[in-house]
């Protein structure tokens, strides 16, 4: 099989237990560390699909990797190529297809719950379940693309992710790692200690019983993960 295409926008913000993931199916990847200068591919004929991570930036921002990338991922939609975006990869994919990325009301910053709509999309990549508890780390949000279902909700942020056929766009992160929760935190440690909102957490708060709450979150992102290498070709 060819390797899945997974980008980087932060050293801080890889591919955590994605990564994890593709090791244990078996499924080789490559990572193109954007953070470090490298360029977004034009072709992706060498890959089997395509995995946008988060960062810090807005897609917005005028920055030279962000129209690559946005060109990259509809030529990936042309070809039935699946798109997987955390975070900023959700904007990015949001963006390309047609939705637009603005400020959200709240920012959302720790653990908070999301509920899953009663629509056959979201059956389809969720089972039975109907909420769970996942990561948050954001201040913006986007909006629909045409042709794409909600497939998640918070109270804070409406589209919290949307399925399009076989592409998947998150505004949450079900990524993570112990260790990337405690690497964020410690960076973002006087942005959340000045930050005041209903949904932004103290550190002590993103902390508690984390080993539980990470074990919890694979197993999503294990779902979410298994229906998607489906598509891999």
């Amino acid at each position: 099989m060819k390797p899945v295409a997974i980008f980087r926008h932060l050293p801080i913000e890889g591919p955590g237990y994605f990564a994890t993931f593709l090791d244990n199916n078996h499924i080789p990847w490559q990572l193109i560390k954007i953070d470090a200068g490298e360029n977004v591919p034009r072709d992706i004929q060498k890959f089997s699909g395509l995995v946008f991570m988060g960062g810090p930036m807005s897609v917005n921002d005028d920055l030279p990797w962000i129209d690559s990338s946005l060109a990259l991922i509809r030529q990936a939609v042309d070809i039935d190529m699946p798109v997987l975006g955390h975070c900023l990869g959700g904007q990015l994919m949001a963006k390309a297809l047609g939705g637009v990325v603005s400020v959200n009301p709240f920012k959302e910053m720790g653990w908070g719950e999301v509920s899953i709509p009663e629509n056959p999309v979201a059956s389809s990549w969720f089972g039975d379940l109907t909420h769970f508890q996942t990561f948050h780390w954001h201040g913006e949000t986007f909006s629909l693309p045409p042709g794409a279902t909600n497939i998640l909700s918070s109270s804070y942020c409406e589209n919290q992710a949307f399925a399009m056929d076989m592409h998947l766009g998150m505004q949450c992160h079900v990524e993570m790692t112990a260790r990337m929760v405690r690497d964020w935190c410690s960076v973002a440690a006087e942005e959340l200690a000045a930050l005041e909102g209903p949904a932004v957490q103290s550190i002590s708060e993103i902390e508690k019983d984390l080993p539980r709450r990470i074990e919890d979150l694979n197993a999503i992102a294990e779902r979410l993960y298994l229906k998607w290498i489906t598509y891999l070709k």
